[in-house]
C-alpha cells in the first residue's frame, strides 16, 4: 500500500520509512506524489494540527496519508514553545536561532528548572471513516548549551542524560526514546494488528 507522508522534512520523512517500509508499505514524500500544499496550523493542540495536514494531503491525492505535527514544550517557559515550536519566535529564524532563544529565556535557570518534553502527533488517514491518532512524549530537560550535529530542530538542546542531547544519540536509539519513536511505535502496533 501506498502511503504518502505529509512533510518537505527529509529527517522525519527518514524516520517514518524505519517504521513503514518493514511493513510493506510503500513510502511516499509529498515530492513523489507532487503536491506543494503549505498548511495553515491553526490548530491548539499537536492533534489537531497534524490532522489539518494529514486531511488537505489526503484530499489532493486520494492516497493513505501520515501527517505529525510535534514540538518542545518548556516548564519553565509555561510550555512555549508548544504548538508554535516550528516558527518560535517569528519568520526567518533558523533551527539554530530557535535553539539559541530557548537557551537566552533560560540564562541562570538552574537544571532543577529546565525540565521539558517533547510532544508528537501522528495523524493516519486510510479513508474518511478511517482517520487515527497516536500521541508519544519524551520527558528531559534543557541543556546550557547545544550538544551535538545529529537531529533537527530543539534536538541540540533537549537533554536526555548528563552527557547526551538528542543530536548526540544515532537514530536507532533516539527512535527508541523520542516523542516520535513512541507515537510511531503505537502506529505500528496498530498496523500489526490489523
Amino acid at each position: 500500500m501506498k502511503v504518502v507522508i505529509a512533510t518537505k522534512n527529509q529527517h522525519k520523512l527518514t524516520e517514518f520509512k524505519r517504521i513503514l517500509e518493514p511493513l510493506g508499505y510503500e513510502v511516499l514524500s509529498v515530492q513523489d506524489v507532487q503536491v506543494d500544499i503549505d498548511v495553515e496550523e491553526t490548530g491548539h493542540t499537536f492533534e489537531e494540527n497534524s490532522m489539518l495536514k494529514a486531511q488537505a494531503i489526503y484530499q489532493a491525492t486520494g492516497l493513505c496519508t501520515i501527517a505529525d505535527d510535534s514540538g518542545l514544550l518548556v516548564d519553565y517557559l509555561n510550555g512555549e514553545p508548544g504548538v508554535y515550536s516550528a516558527r518560535y519566535g517569528g519568520e526567518g529564524l533558523t533551527d539554530q536561532d530557535r535553539c539559541q532563544l530557548v537557551l537566552q529565556k533560560l540564562q541562570n535557570v538552574p537544571k532543577t528548572q529546565r525540565t521539558a518534553r517533547f510532544v508528537c502527533a501522528i495523524s493516519l488517514i486510510f479513508s474518511q471513516e478511517d482517520k487515527r491518532v497516536y500521541r508519544g512524549e519524551c520527558e528531559g530537560w534543557i541543556g546550557l548549551e547545544p550538544l551535538g550535529n545529529n537531529g533537527f530542530g530543539y534536538d541540540p538542546i533537549f537533554m536526555v542524560d548528563e552527557q547526551k542531547s538528542f543530536a548526540v544519540i544515532d537514530g536507532i536509539q533516539k527512535d527508541m526514546m523520542s516523542h516520535r519513536g513512541k507515537a510511531l511505535k503505537r502506529m505500528e502496533a496498530d498496523l500489526k494488528a490489523q
